[in-house]
């Protein structure tokens, strides 16, 4: 059976957003997608896709696709911050043969998807800023502009600061984690290959790896702080704060942070999963749903997991919406707020000081030594989870 009788709604045109409007398309649904900017873009940031993110996009038949304008990783390189010396290697090709791990601009992973979402006949509709949302059996979208709209279904996917889920879930206030963030893309002069830096100093850390076609390098740096940053994927800040904050950092990380001509900061808050997913015709998708900190790279992963499970529990409960919505919590509720949670307790271990720097990284050598394999699938849990494959 198909969706034909849905008339849905989505708030959001990012990677969950569009991903979700693909699915919905695809199996029948009428489907509108409001985005408040004047563009369905995204500039100056990287992400990675791990597989169980591929599997999503292969079920959509974009992988060729991502894969033609994107890295795939070959290793996880974990580095000392002072001089760069090389702690451990994770040769992703030898211990993770059958997994796709991919470096991605993600303006192209959203061009990607908007492209094929607009020729399956999604309808996207730029400058559309929601005010609020109304819940109920046929839920009702508030603009800016004075115009209502809505559906059978809406589905928020409209992020961290999700007015779908304000409707559905009483605020509760994220707390700093005395941690921020700094991302930047600089030209890739050392020839960096396609491997995921992480440079290990007290208190902080430097991610770096290639994107596109390797001529340009990803930077997210993170650093402990206890002065508050605002919370915001778009927050420009001066170069020189960055590079002062990591001045101890030397080598390869000190060649690319001393290339930085523009830069984002912005504060690192955790937000608890919502308890409520969904009520009447109005659900949560992606960061809307289960906002996550950067340390396991699953954002755009869990989105891209939440669009298929959403697709498949619509479609195995046609006509009963409610039901549907039931369904899709429970398949992902218990999932997200474990990844999360493994992202919460990550950053820690790039970030010992002295004296217990020295020996955990003469731990993560032996180990690297030892046994490879289990250090590489500690974490297979989240990467190998393949929702496409489940019901």
């Amino acid at each position: 059976m198909t969706l034909r009788h849905l008339n849905i709604t989505i708030v959001g045109a990012g990677i969950g957003g569009l991903a979700a409007a693909l699915v919905l398309r695809r199996k029948g649904a009428q489907v509108t997608v409001l985005e408040q900017s004047e563009a369905v873009s995204e500039v100056g940031a990287g992400l990675q896709i791990t597989p169980n993110g591929m599997a999503v996009l292969t079920a959509l038949e974009l992988n060729d696709a991502l894969a033609w304008c994107s890295q795939r990783a070959k290793a996880v390189v974990l580095r000392e911050h002072r001089q760069g010396r090389e702690v451990l290697r994770l040769d992703l090709d030898q211990y993770a043969a059958d997994l796709r791990y991919y470096f991605v601009h993600r303006a192209d992973l959203i061009q990607i998807l908007a492209e094929a979402a607009r020729e399956a006949g999604v309808q996207v509709r730029l400058l559309q800023r929601v005010e609020r949302v109304e819940a109920g059996s046929k839920p009702v979208v508030h603009l800016a502009n004075g115009a209502q709209c809505g559906g059978d279904l809406v589905i928020g996917a409209d992020g961290l600061h999700s007015q779908a889920r304000r409707a559905l879930n009483e605020t509760n206030q994220p707390f700093f984690t005395r941690q921020v963030a700094w991302r930047a893309i600089v030209p890739n002069h050392s020839k960096l290959p396609a491997e995921a830096q992480v440079f290990m100093g007290p208190g902080q850390h430097l991610v770096a790896y290639p994107l596109r076609d390797g001529s340009v390098v990803n930077l997210v740096a993170v650093q402990e702080r206890r002065a508050w940053a605002e919370e915001g994927w778009h927050l420009p800040d001066d170069p020189e704060n960055l590079r002062q904050a990591f001045a101890g950092f030397g080598g390869e990380a000190h060649q690319l942070l001393s290339q930085v001509q523009a830069c984002a900061l912005w504060g690192l808050f955790r937000h608890p999963v919502a308890a409520h997913w969904h009520r009447g015709g109005l659900a949560l998708l992606g960061d809307a749903a289960h906002p996550t900190l950067p340390f396991m790279a699953q954002g755009g992963n869990l989105a891209l997991e939440d669009a298929w499970v959403l697709g498949e529990a619509l479609e195995a409960h046609v006509g009963d919406v409610a039901a549907a919505l039931a369904s899709y919590q429970s398949r992902r509720q218990g999932r997200a707020e474990q990844v999360v949670e493994a992202a919460s307790r990550n950053a820690w271990k790039y970030h010992l000081r002295a004296p217990l720097s020295w020996p955990a990284h003469q731990i993560l050598k032996l180990g690297g030594r030892l046994a490879p394999q289990r250090v590489v699938s500690q974490f297979d849990w989240i990467y190998r989870h393949d929702v496409t494959q489940q019901s």
